[in-house]
């Protein structure tokens, strides 16, 4: 069964996107040596952010490609894949 999750607020859920397996001048970089990688696809986006009352829209939608800090987020599992969950304030901008 497939787990559907709905972010609230101005949170996002965001997929890592996989890192390269070798560097420009082909050399294999090992599993223990790589970092993981700090650009993601957004997922879900929550209904937006509170100010003053009125619920303001996020920036970031669905299938948008972004970039985040090293540190961002909280880790959760979604149907044994591993995600992101964090605030639109942690997404550092958007790859067009």
């Amino acid at each position: 069964m497939a787990a559907k999750v709905k972010p609230l607020h101005d949170r996002i859920i965001v997929k890592r996107l996989d890192e390269e397996e070798t560097t420009a001048g082909g050399i294999i970089i090992p599993d223990t040596a790589k970092e993981k990688p700090q650009e993601g696809m957004v997922v879900a986006v929550g209904s937006g952010r509170r100010e003053d009352g009125k619920v303001v829209a996020l920036d970031v939608k669905e299938g948008d490609k972004v970039l985040f800090g090293k540190y961002s987020g909280t880790e959760i599992q979604l149907d044994g894949d591993e995600h992101l969950i964090m605030r639109e304030d942690d997404i550092l901008g958007i790859v067009e």
